[in-house]
């Protein structure tokens, strides 16, 4: 076994270490509330921190939790997305939350940081626009009237100050290290296209004003889209990410698509350095927990279907008893009562 072999073998692992720290706050989501104790013993004690984040925290303790609550949507999303897929995103009660998978340079890598940069821009700008924190509130400088005619007024969401918050509590593991390592350029790549998913998709909302309800007097707002809405988007670039690899141009190093024939990746896409593993079997050393188990659809021919999601191990099929609402009827008024019906299905599981 060669130096050089071992130089390389001790490079790849500090770099894993190094992956694994900068997606460690989404441990955040495991406590009720980061809110009820004083700033110095929330900020040190706060597991997945980094000590620059630890600094964050102590400057915008009111902020914390917010970003709670966004580490809890990416997850729930990102649950929400594969929920259908051999990896579903599982999470662990260890470091890092979704196991050695965000570790890897993979796809699955790129979407869960997306979604977590994604995730804390959006919670930070929803508690700024609900009065929840002194620093921010709508924003301010969506005023006057519209070149379409109506009345800029109401609360316009601040995703200006949601984005700022992400990119300096998010980002702040690859910027303090510098961008010398490809998967650095990754992960902040794929951090800023998550946010770039919601402001690409902030839409105008509008109230009418006027006798009876005509619309003499229109005021409106910006409001961000339904995370679900960014969720939808984050997965569809990760549908269509593009495999790169760091190049030098100048003095600067850049991400390229590996392979020349395919159009260079935009702010808005998804990129990721490896292949990802098939998550067929369990393998703890790589953090795939394999899809024995699992249930799946015995008649798709997707992802879902029996013969994908069980990678051709077979399905055990039993009979299962489940209770569904049935012969619902409206009563006026105003309620609906329904009654239980139980019935028998099939259920089909992964050998």
């Amino acid at each position: 076994m060669t130096s050089e072999y071992l130089l390389r073998t001790l490079l790849m692992l500090i770099l894993a270490l190094f992956s694994a720290n900068a997606s460690n706050w989404l441990y955040l989501a495991k406590l009720s509330s980061v809110g009820s104790i004083s700033e110095e013993e929330t900020c040190e004690k706060l597991k997945g921190l980094i000590q620059r984040q630890v600094q964050i925290c102590k400057r915008s303790v009111e902020v914390m939790d917010a970003v709670r609550r966004g580490a809890q949507l990416a997850i729930d999303e990102c649950q929400f997305q594969f929920r259908n897929r051999r990896w579903n995103c599982s999470t662990l009660d260890t470091l890092p939350v979704f196991g050695k998978v965000v570790t890897q340079g993979t796809r699955e890598a790129a979407f869960v940081y997306a979604i977590s940069s994604a995730s804390v821009a959006f919670a930070v700008t929803r508690a700024c626009s609900s009065g929840e924190l002194e620093k921010c509130g709508c924003d301010r400088n969506v005023y006057g009237v519209s070149p379409e005619g109506f009345q800029w007024s109401g609360c316009s969401d601040n995703i200006a100050y949601g984005v700022a918050f992400s990119q300096s509590f998010v980002d702040v593991r690859e910027r303090s290290k510098g961008l010398s390592s490809s998967r650095a350029l990754m992960n902040l790549h794929n951090n800023e296209a998550g946010r770039k998913a919601i402001l690409n998709n902030m839409r105008v909302e509008c109230k009418c004003h006027g006798v009876s309800g005509s619309c003499e007097v229109k005021t409106c707002w910006k409001a961000m889209p339904p995370f679900r809405k960014v969720g939808n988007v984050i997965k569809e670039k990760f549908d269509g990410a593009t495999e790169v690899e760091q190049r030098r141009v100048g003095t600067t190093k850049v991400l390229v698509p590996k392979n020349s024939q395919f159009k260079p990746h935009t702010d808005e896409d998804l990129v990721y350095l490896d292949p990802s593993p098939d998550f067929c079997d369990h393998d703890p050393r790589n953090g795939v927990l394999g899809t024995a188990g699992r249930r799946c659809n015995r008649t798709s021919k997707a992802i879902d279907g029996c013969e994908l999601m069980c990678c051709g191990r077979g399905f055990h099929t039993e009979e299962v008893e489940v209770v569904d609402r049935c012969s619902c009827k409206f009563h006026w008024c105003c309620y609906v009562r329904c009654k239980q019906c139980r019935k028998m299905v099939e259920m089909h599981t992964c050998r």
